[in-house]
This record gives C-alpha cells, sequence and structure tokens, in this order.
C-alpha cells in the first residue's frame, strides 16, 4: 500500500472520529438541556428570560447550580419540630388580617427557619438558600423570592385588593397573595408530617 494511501486513509479515519465525536457532543448537550429544562421548570423559562433568550448561558447557570447544591442532602424534621412551624403557618395566616405585614415578616422568617432545619444555609444567607432550593424545590421556590420580596418591602396603608399604598410598599393583596404562593414551598419542606402522623394514629387505632 502506497503512502499516499495510507495517508488518504489515516485523514478518513480522523474526520468519522471527528464527526462521531462531535454527534456525541451534541446530542449528549441535548439531553443535558432537556434533563435541565425537566428538573427546573419554571427555575429554567426564568433563568432563559434572565439571559435574554440565551439558553446556552441559561443552561450554564442552571448547571452549577446543580454543581454547587446538588448533593445536598435534606434532614428529616422531627414531629415536634414539624407541629411547632406549622403551629407559626397557621398563626401567621391569623394574624394576617389585624397585621398584614408583620404576618408575611413571620412568614419569611418562618421559611428561612424550616429550610435550615431541612439542611439549607441558614441565617442571613438569603441569595444561597434560594439557589439550593431552586435546584431541590424548583417549582416553588419562586413563592420564597416572592415572600422576601413584599416582607423587605414594608406595607402600605391600603386595605383595598389591589391598590398600593406609599411608594415602593407592597398592597395587601400582593402581601396575600405572596403568603398563600410561599405556603406551597412551606408544605413540601415540612414533608407532609400531618398525613404521616394522621396516618400513624389511624394505625395506632386499629392495633
Amino acid at each position: 500500500m502506497s503512502t499516499g494511501v495510507i495517508i488518504l486513509i489515516v485523514i478518513a479515519v480522523v474526520v468519522v472520529i471527528g464527526a462521531i465525536a462531535l454527534a456525541l457532543r451534541t446530542r449528549g448537550g441535548a439531553r443535558g438541556g432537556r434533563g435541565l429544562k425537566r428538573r427546573f421548570g419554571p427555575e429554567y423559562e426564568r433563568a432563559v428570560a434572565r439571559h435574554d433568550g440565551d439558553t446556552k448561558a441559561a443552561e450554564h447557570e442552571l448547571a452549577q447550580l446543580v454543581e454547587r447544591h446538588g448533593g445536598l442532602k435534606e434532614r428529616a424534621l422531627e414531629p415536634a419540630d414539624a407541629e411547632r412551624f406549622e403551629a407559626r403557618w397557621a398563626a401567621a395566616q391569623e394574624h394576617f388580617v389585624d397585621a398584614p405585614h408583620e404576618a408575611v415578616a413571620e412568614a419569611e422568617r418562618l421559611l428561612a427557619e424550616v429550610a435550615g432545619a431541612r439542611g439549607y444555609p441558614d441565617g442571613d444567607r438569603y441569595e444561597e438558600r434560594v439557589e439550593a432550593l431552586a435546584v431541590h424545590h424548583a417549582p416553588h421556590v419562586q413563592g420564597y423570592r416572592h415572600l422576601h420580596h413584599v416582607a423587605r418591602n414594608g406595607s402600605g396603608t391600603s386595605r383595598t385588593p389591589g391598590a398600593s399604598g406609599a411608594s415602593g410598599t407592597s398592597s395587601t393583596e400582593e402581601m396575600r397573595e405572596a403568603l398563600l404562593e410561599a405556603r406551597a414551598l412551606f408544605e413540601e419542606l415540612v414533608g407532609g408530617s400531618r398525613s404521616r402522623r394522621t396516618s400513624e394514629r389511624t394505625h395506632a387505632g386499629r392495633s
């Protein structure tokens, strides 16, 4: 076999290998994008919007979040702690009628405490906590952001739904919506302890 033929064969092999590698990278990237979209749901769309439609930049950001927080292991709550948290949330909801801003502020503190008890970044590390929650509770983390926003924004004096109070403040209706929206994350973090306790009591009653 002549040298020229050998060179052509080598070139052909290199081209084929390169084409295969490119196809595998493209397929892997597509799988990664689909996997991130499936995992993050609405958070994926928010990331794309933040990057002005650049899906690669959004997926890079989300992949970094998974790398930083994907290994977090959630701690289970003791039944007594779950009951205490649930009682405080119920009290905050009842308090909303008379003092909406104080109620949402308490609910926001409570969500941070519950997240800390489950193993998420605690204390003043709000941004880090939200990132970790976005990785593990993506469908509901926006409710926490909304609650944090209205709790920090203060309260106007209006009690009319949809009306705004002083400049830069949240209306009572917005605070009510934020409290309701954040409850989904609270219930997910508490982990259905109420239903577990009901089941335990039912079984105990049958024994």
